[in-house]
């Protein structure tokens, strides 16, 4: 009776065995960990642009109407100055946030799920890691294209010392980046149809 328990539970434990999830440690958990810290980064990210609608919508203003950069004649005709232009884009990004949020949150469940063996694992994975990747490459579009390029450079963000947020959009596409790639990591802990 101890024997054939002991088999069981082992097949259990074993990672691509069924019913039991796969060892601490290991890149299934790992991927599932990334993911649910930027689905709750971007849904807090959210939550506070919608309860502190003033603060953000304040910057985003700033950045587009270019009024605390140098001025530079060369350079200004890009400042968009219309408020309802300003609040449209600053709504824009509260729902790309959401959207990314969204992705991100359903990855994270279709990662669990895989994990607790819910569904076949080479499905569970690679629908896991399809998901995550969409809410990543959202991410980055958002803040590498969006703040980075277009708030950086084209409405040169870069120049103020007050309404300035590229280092936080750096940090922000730096870490969806590390969590893009470790997902599509090649691991022997990947069932063999879930890699790549």
């Amino acid at each position: 009776m101890d024997g054939k328990r002991n088999r069981r539970w082992a097949g259990r434990a074993m990672i691509g065995g069924r019913g039991g999830p796969p060892a601490l440690g290991t890149l299934p958990v790992a991927a599932t960990a990334l993911t649910a810290t930027l689905a709750l980064y971007m849904a807090l990210v959210v939550f506070g642009n919608v309860t502190d609608f003033g603060t953000n919508r304040e910057f985003v203003r700033h950045v587009l109407a270019m009024d605390t950069t140098f001025q530079d004649d060369d350079l200004m005709w890009r400042a968009v100055t219309s408020r309802t232009a300003q609040d449209l884009a600053y709504l824009a990004i509260i729902g790309w946030e959401a959207l990314t949020a969204l992705a991100l949150l359903a990855g994270t469940v279709l990662w669990v799920r895989g994990l607790r063996g819910r569904v076949t694992r080479p499905r569970g994975y690679d629908a896991a890691r399809r998901a995550t990747t969409v809410g990543l490459v959202m991410l980055i579009v958002l803040f590498g294209m969006g703040f980075i390029a277009i708030g950086g450079e084209w409405f040169a963000m870069w120049q103020s010392s007050k309404w300035n947020g590229l280092e936080a959009a750096g940090r922000n596409v730096m870490l969806a980046g590390f969590v893009l790639v470790t997902v599509h990591l090649p691991s022997r802990h990947w069932p063999r149809t879930a890699a790549g």
